[in-house]
């Protein structure tokens, strides 16, 4: 039976993640903590992955009892400690110094900064697909290789269920469905594959672009992808993970939890 193997929490949005074992789920059906706080510019336009290359060059460790937030560029060995709360101004000061223009933070308990605001559950992908596709960038063609840990910290998953490649894949149906599934006893329901962005074609650490990235995933996913998966999202295939929407929330998620589906690919569809 697959078991939730890993939770990852990213307190600010585009910055670094915690892993945790245990995580509250919020009424909204988001993880509690995610993306609690977010940056956004003078136009009230997000400061993310997907607008600002730089913001991969910040470090940043969260403390969940204190509240405490910390940041550095990447190079730098100097840490600096905020409350984002308490000294607000100065941590909008410090962003602002990193980046070079006028930077607000916000927060919200509740929904947090999800991409996805009609699927704001936590997001999911399997070991076997990180494994995979690792595989489909294993250094054969003359460029950098990419392992599963790097992968994760490129597609930035909150859920990492330990079972086969692709798993995770009939755990959506077509776009007028969601398909239901439990983790640890509490229901969720799965809404889309999650359309990916300009973020996991750099390197995670500098922001540096790392060319033909999308188009050897959207190769291979096209080529690769099961047969009994419902193809009504595939207008593209430069997707992977799962969105999701959690209607039994407010509950508790702990590593080792079993995560159970009643859709089974069929005998006659693998």
């Amino acid at each position: 039976m697959p078991t939730l193997s890993e939770i990852r929490v990213y307190p600010v949005k585009s910055l670094d993640p915690e892993p945790i074992e245990s995580v509250r789920l919020t009424d909204s059906g988001a993880i509690a903590a995610d993306r609690r706080y977010a940056l956004f510019d003078a136009d009230g336009d997000y400061v993310n992955g997907k607008n600002e290359r730089r913001i991969h060059r910040i470090r940043s460790e969260y403390d969940f009892e204190t509240g405490a937030l910390r940041l550095r560029e990447q190079g730098n060995d100097g840490w600096e400690r905020f409350d984002p709360d308490a000294d607000r101004e100065g941590l909008e000061s410090w962003f602002g110094d990193v980046l070079g223009y006028d930077v607000t933070v916000r927060r919200d308990d509740e929904q947090g900064y999800p991409d996805d605001t009609n699927a704001g559950g936590p997001t999911l992908v399997s070991t076997g697909t990180l494994e995979a596709v690792a595989g489909w960038f294993d250094g054969a063609s003359g460029r950098p290789a990419i392992d599963a840990a790097e992968l994760q910290r490129r597609f930035r998953p909150n859920l990492v269920v330990d079972a086969p490649a692709f798993w995770e894949d009939r755990l959506y149906a077509d776009r007028e469905s969601t398909v239901p599934f439990s983790v640890g006893g509490v229901e969720f329901a799965g809404v889309n594959p999650c359309q990916r962005c300009v973020v996991p074609t750099r390197d995670p650490a500098t922001g540096e672009p790392d060319d033909g990235f999308r188009e050897r995933l959207t190769e291979r996913r096209r080529e690769t992808l099961p047969e009994w998966v419902d193809r009504d999202w595939y207008d593209h295939f430069y997707r992977l993970m799962v969105n999701t929407r959690v209607p039994g929330a407010p509950g508790t998620l702990s590593v080792g939890d079993s995560v159970t589906c009643d859709r089974e690919p069929t005998a006659e569809s693998v």
